[in-house]
């Protein structure tokens, strides 16, 4: 048997390779998507103080700090248990929709645009984003200048890019002055044409890639996001839905405190990141999908107006739940148009400048489970304090964590529909990639696993021979 690495996967947040087994044949046999590095988040924060949570967790990334602190205040307020004033919920929704802009602008322009504009097949060398700015201008100047928006905005409101401190247990720190809010609101319509034009680019070019779009992932599966009270996109406040591949919903109305209820997590034994599963099914057999196409196909409507014309749309061109992983771009451009209108209309009302932003308390409960969407799905973090308000217990449950089973077998068939060993060819390798790329994992979020790894340790000779195996945790 020859085996292929693919080390490391590129464009993407993180470090991952893939092996691919082939037989004799040529023919892909099986499949293995490892994440190769770890960090140890849930253990080493015990013993801190949970309000110190939002900012210790947020370093999990420098690219989805937002998201952590936005979970992390959230079962902080829990802990508090106290009501986080209005215009704190408005204002915590309006960086997270700028989050939403400049993520997805990330993973659109940046990682994923060389492949759709220059082509799966075309020069390694070129075929990034400098080709893209090459071949495309106008396209990669709206990609800076989208991610731009988003991140001049998390600015503006939280004063810094990167790791701030404004989002907080209770609410924020400061209030919006009306100056920002102008200057924020000023900038909207410009960013808002950005997104609709790479939108109305994409729907052009989408239909070139017939068969990654057959073949991008697209075993069914279950999906699972968080739905506001109208049925619409609860990227901040909704409750968590899981619904089956042909759309039915199966559970719903879940609130964040009731997750372990449905979700359970697995090891593999090849992988540093967990592997959540709906717990009623079972392991494998629960898997499910999170993110921009599993929140498409989780909600009724998005519920902004021009989003929900483009969900139509999207509907119509691939069906009400639709399974292709390739198509996570195209429910990332549409989100990222329901983000802006969200930015517009919070920034318009009035009591988004009111003062009252945080409410304070101690600790009042044990325990608190926060839940939101980040751009890349549904993001848990649970805490566990004692009296003194220390903590003794957290568990983070990321979105590319929920999404490892599907990348694996997204994987698999990937391979087993490209992969040709008789006579391959960087063009069918780059593919392998793609569709992982395509889920725009960030694999610095999801390798903090608390407890036993099942690790596997192998010892080579000089020639090359195996001499012995240790494994643990299995």
């Amino acid at each position: 048997m020859k085996r292929i690495t693919i080390d490391p996967v590129t464009r993407i947040e993180g470090h991952a390779k893939i092996t691919l087994h082939l037989g004799d044949d040529g023919k892909v046999a099986r499949t293995q998507f490892h994440v190769t590095q770890i960090r140890g988040f849930e253990k080493f924060t015990e013993g801190r103080p949970f309000y110190e949570m939002p900012g210790i967790t947020s370093r999990i990334c420098g690219i989805c700090p937002i998201s952590h602190l936005l979970a992390s205040s959230k079962a902080c307020d829990a802990i508090l248990a106290v009501q986080v004033p209005r215009v704190a919920t408005m204002l915590r929704e309006l960086v997270h929709c700028a989050q939403i802009v400049q993520s997805h602008a990330l993973s659109f322009f940046h990682l994923s645009s060389p492949d759709l504009l220059l082509g799966f097949d075309s020069d390694p060398a070129r075929r990034n984003v400098l080709g893209v700015i090459e071949k495309h201008p106008e396209l990669a100047r709206d990609g800076i200048e989208l991610r731009k928006f988003g991140q001049h905005a998390i600015e503006v409101l939280a004063k810094e890019r990167v790791h701030p401190s404004w989002i907080v247990p209770g609410g924020v720190n400061e209030p919006l002055a009306q100056a920002a809010r102008d200057e924020l609101l000023a900038a909207v319509p410009a960013a808002k044409d950005i997104a609709r034009r790479t939108l109305a680019f994409f729907k052009t070019v989408v239909d070139r890639f017939d068969e990654e779009i057959r073949n991008f992932g697209t075993a069914p599966t279950m999906y699972a996001g968080l739905v506001d009270r109208k049925g619409g996109l609860g990227l901040l406040n909704g409750e968590l839905r899981f619904v089956d591949a042909d759309g039915t919903v199966v559970e719903d109305g879940v609130p964040a405190e009731d997750y372990a209820t449905f979700i359970a997590e697995a090891s593999p034994k090849d992988s540093y990141m967990k592997a959540p599963f709906f717990r009623p099914r079972g392991y494998p057999g629960g898997i499910y999908r999170v993110g921009p196409l599993a929140r498409l196909n989780v909600v009724e409507k998005c519920g902004t107006p021009e989003a929900d014309r483009e969900l139509a749309e999207f509907r119509g061109r691939c069906g009400r739940t639709p399974h292709s992983s390739f198509l996570y771009h195209y429910a990332r451009l549409i989100e990222s148009i329901y983000a802006l209108e969200r930015i517009e209309a919070l920034l318009s009302d009035p009591r988004i400048l009111e003062t009252h932003v945080r409410a304070r308390a101690g600790v009042n409960a044990l325990e608190g489970v926060g839940v939101i969407e980040a751009p890349r799905g549904t993001l848990i973090h649970h805490y566990k304090v004692n009296e003194d308000g220390a903590m003794v217990w957290a568990n983070l449950i990321v979105a590319t964590g929920h999404n490892n089973l599907a990348i694996a077998r997204s994987v698999e068939q990937v391979s087993a529909h490209f992969i040709d060993g008789t006579r391959l060819q960087e063009g069918m390798l780059n593919r392998v990639s793609a569709v992982v790329r395509a889920y725009d994992p960030c694999l610095s979020c999801s390798t903090h696993a608390g407890g036993v790894l099942p690790l596997e340790a192998q010892l080579f000779s000089a020639e090359g021979e195996l001499l012995d195996v240790q494994r643990a945790g299995q």
